[in-house]
């Protein structure tokens, strides 16, 4: 065995090992977050209620997000009421609709699980498609630099200087589909290039550490350095920025679906929802206040954890940022 392979064995088993070791360390300072805890038990009970909704909608609420009752009766108070008034008011909440009707009957606290599925799948897939893209361009900047780093630097300055509300506007004029896989790809293409900047400045540091000269001694290639190498200390920054992005791509398509150019009704959105009873919040309040209530509720959650994930992987980014 050759010293400079010696040197990479070595080097790459040191690194290893830190690595776990820094993997401990940032889960017992997750578990020490309360607040984090408390926004992961959130997430959790919403992530369960928004895959059960269609069991629940039917079994326990006997109810549907999409059956307009507008035409019904139910019993309020041992008393007829009629779920929308001949003035065209919606019943507000009571024993049958737990949190209301909508302005045509459908039962508000359904289409709000039903709701929950949509928003959580597409900031989902919406935060991959731009973790994916980020990374990209973010290794290929920080690793090739030279030429490379310059074109792609200099693109991501020219996307970051448009306002994200309005690139997504315009996207979605563009696209015209108001479908979820739709806006998918509008979270995906205008979220992406925050991502590639932090991942291209972390680059630009591991590629002078001493393990990936080591890996280069013994003949590493490019590919094998960064999937070995680069990808695995980059998780950190990952895993924050996806859950940080998340709040934000659930914030961005209820504003789509609110300004009438995301998710289209039927599909039950809570953007799209709070739209609809907007004209009727001095009569018929319940229509915004809980998706309202279920968005903010949402956001504060995956802001919580990742403020603690940021907190646990990189323990020293808290101390720095403080004046």
């Amino acid at each position: 065995m050759t010293t400079a392979t010696s040197v990479s064995i070595e080097a790459g088993d040191l690194e290893a090992s830190r690595q776990r070791s820094a993997l401990a360390d940032a889960a017992r300072r997750f578990a020490a977050d309360r607040w984090a805890l408390a926004g992961m038990v959130f997430l959790s009970l919403l992530l369960l209620l928004a895959l059960g909704a269609p069991w629940i909608a039917t079994h326990v609420l006997h109810a549907s997000a999409y059956r307009l009752a507008m035409m019904d009766q139910i019993q309020v108070h041992g008393r007829p009421v009629e779920v929308v008034s001949a003035e065209g008011v919606p019943v507000g909440p009571n024993v049958r609709f737990t949190l209301g009707a909508d302005l045509i009957g459908r039962d508000v606290l359904a289409r709000i699980l039903y709701g929950a599925r949509i928003s959580l799948l597409v900031s989902t897939l919406g935060t991959l498609l731009a973790v994916l893209l980020g990374l990209a361009v973010g290794l290929l900047a920080g690793f090739y630099r030279g030429v490379v780093d310059a074109i792609l630097s200099r693109f991501i300055d020219a996307m970051m200087a448009i306002p994200i509300l309005l690139l997504a506007i315009a996207l979605a004029s563009v696209l015209r589909g108001g479908s979820v896989w739709t806006v998918v790809l509008i979270l995906g293409l205008v979220n992406w290039t925050y991502l590639a900047r932090i991942l291209r400045a972390e680059v630009l540091s591991l590629r002078e550490k001493e393990f990936i000269e080591a890996a280069r001694a013994v003949g590493a290639g490019d590919r094998r350095i960064l999937a070995r190498h680069v990808l695995p200390n980059l998780a950190g920054p990952l895993l924050v920025f996806a859950t940080l992005s998340m709040a934000g791509n659930i914030l961005l398509e209820s504003a789509l679906s609110f300004l009438g150019v995301g998710i289209q009704s039927p599909t039950p959105s809570w953007g799209n929802m709070i739209q609809e009873g907007m004209g009727f919040y001095t009569v018929a309040w319940w229509i915004t206040l809980f998706p309202g209530l279920a968005i903010l509720l949402t956001v504060v959650s995956l802001n919580l954890v990742g403020d603690g994930l940021k907190d646990a992987l990189m323990p020293g980014s808290r101390a720095r940022s403080r004046p």
